[in-house]
């Protein structure tokens, strides 16, 4: 099992070397993360963005763009969705956010004709290097479904389920979050909580065992499971963490960084090639992080599947 960020860099390092296309790639924590990435000998690039400015980027980090492919693309829009297209096509094999608004890239990435949709709900998940629990942790959804529906929810995991195996977690322990860890009517996200926690006791979902409604304490915390009187096999141990909206989960995430000093990974999931999705404001570590995740992810074709919403006679 994996348990810490720089042993996923480790795991892929023995791969082939697959191709980035980074959508505006012109700033130093991009470039930095690319020029990283290429040392290890993980991943090339293919920058997309205004050609003055990753070159002025690239200096202060010391790439030297003679050995990069860049293509010109003066607005954010273009770049973004030159960048998807270059995966689509098969061009490149991993989609990279650069320095552009998040609604902007996924603007592209959603196009009908030359995005990457795949027939599967895509979801964003963080990885949270949570070393003082002796694992990594997932956080779903903090950075693309806004306020998802009971339905979603149970995709969500499923993605999420798909990355934390590629980890190593054979059969992650899902807690889906609330304020309480009892159903309250007033409160949606514990009966959602409630709803897929029972589906899970019947096996509609593969591979993964979720328990819910749960607060974050008693979720991560065995001690604060026990003092709580929460019992069941992924009380105080869950690998993934299921927000109750996107909000929840980008503020979690970044008060992990902000607050803790935590490092992170985000990719997303569910689309037709891997897609790294991070903060422009993230490190060039948590950057480089993430595309590694990207890169264990790619090559690997999910198999499960989840009955939900149609009963048969």
């Amino acid at each position: 099992m994996i348990t810490s960020l720089d042993q996923i860099v480790e795991a892929v390092r023995s791969r082939p070397m697959k191709t980035v296309a980074v959508a505006v790639a012109q700033h130093e924590s991009v470039l930095s993360a690319v020029k990283h990435a290429a040392e290890v000998g993980i991943a090339e690039a293919v920058l997309v963005g205004d050609r003055d400015e990753i070159a002025a980027a690239a200096e202060p980090v010391g790439l030297d763009l003679t050995q990069v492919a860049v293509i010109h693309e003066s607005s954010d829009l273009g770049a973004a969705a030159t960048a998807t297209a270059l995966v689509s096509s098969g061009k490149a094999d991993i989609l990279m956010k650069g320095q552009i608004h998040t609604d902007d890239f996924l603007r592209a990435v959603l196009d009908k004709d030359r995005g990457l949709r795949a027939g599967h709900l895509m979801s964003h998940v963080f990885i949270l290097e949570t070393t003082h629990l002796g694992r990594l942790t997932l956080v779903t959804d903090g950075a693309m479904n806004i306020a998802p529906d009971l339905e979603q929810k149970a995709e969500i995991i499923l993605n999420a389920v798909y990355l934390a195996q590629l980890l190593g977690i054979d059969s992650p322990n899902v807690g889906v979050l609330a304020a309480v860890e009892l159903v309250s009517p007033n409160m949606p996200a514990t009966v959602d909580a409630a709803v897929l926690a029972t589906m899970s006791e019947r096996r509609q979902f593969p591979c993964c065992t979720i328990e819910g409604p749960l607060a974050l304490d008693n979720a991560v915390s065995e001690v604060a499971a026990q003092i709580k009187h929460i019992e069941g096999p992924g009380a105080g141990k869950c690998d993934v963490l299921v927000v109750p909206n996107i909000e929840a989960g980008n503020m979690l995430a970044k008060s992990f960084v902000y607050f803790a000093q935590g490092q992170v990974a985000g990719v997303l999931v569910g689309a037709a090639a891997p897609i790294v999705l991070t903060s422009r404001a993230d490190s060039a570590e948590a950057k480089l992080y993430s595309i590694a995740t990207a890169m264990l992810m790619a090559d690997l074709h999910r198999s499960s599947r989840l009955k939900i919403g149609k009963v048969h006679f």
